[in-house]
């Protein structure tokens, strides 16, 4: 699947030479010349990676930077003139990955652009969000219904294994192999069971269900997104 990068630069001419070069790169290119644009492009498909002038008709790209981020953590390379040092702070705490001044580089845009869309998928892969469950195994958060849980290691150990084998069937002696002995404590079936109905109490409810118990075999991890 081809990776949508959003272009915001008012300057038509530099705007169609990024957009061409990516497009060369077999990225899919939204192109922008304002804020308003800009945020048009995001409703209609989110980017990958927004690559943002701060000086634009309508504003200065730090205000949609962000907006941008208040939405969601995308990528975001500022590339504009104003080389000034606390114009690339400003970039920096609005959470901008990188502060690119002109001229530059076409080459060395193109190899930002790669690393930063291999983070951000490597970052993705720790990452589950359907709206009501959010589970960051990079960070050890866990939230449902918007309200954060608080798991045992046990619990998190347990939720790492569903989420890197999401639809398998694990069985209960994979499961005890790999939790056996976590933190200094023995692992058994009904310990085993204790913890995953005592996780399903925090992250499900009614309409949100996770965890499958497959009778007699183990369980299994149902993506309901």
């Amino acid at each position: 699947m081809m990776q949508t990068i959003l272009v915001v630069e008012d300057d038509y001419e530099l705007n169609q030479s990024i957009s061409y070069m990516l497009r060369e790169e077999e990225y899919e290119v939204r192109s922008a010349h304002s804020i308003k644009e800009a945020r048009l492009a995001c409703y209609e498909q989110e980017p990958a990676l927004i690559i943002l002038d701060v000086n634009l008709p309508d504003g200065e790209g730090f205000r949609f930077c962000k907006w941008v981020k208040e939405q969601k953590d995308l990528p975001i390379i500022f590339l504009t003139a104003r080389d000034l040092e606390e114009d690339a702070l400003t970039g920096y705490e609005l959470g901008a990955e990188d502060y690119v001044t002109k001229p530059f580089s076409m080459k060395i845009l193109l190899q930002k652009i790669r690393v930063l869309l291999k983070l951000a998928a490597e970052e993705a892969e720790d990452v589950l969000d359907d709206g009501y469950l959010k589970i960051d195994l990079s960070r050890v958060k866990v939230e449902a219904g918007g309200r954060e849980c608080a798991v045992t290691p046990t619990e998190f150990k347990i939720l790492q294994e569903f989420l890197t084998h999401r639809g398998q069937l694990l069985t209960y002696n994979v499961l005890l192999e790999r939790l056996w002995d976590i933190d200094g404590q023995f692992v058994d079936k009904h310990t085993l069971a204790v913890n995953i109905n005592r996780l399903r109490s925090k992250i499900e409810d009614e309409e949100h269900k996770y965890i499958s118990n497959v009778y007699g075999m183990g369980y299994q991890w149902i993506d309901i997104s």
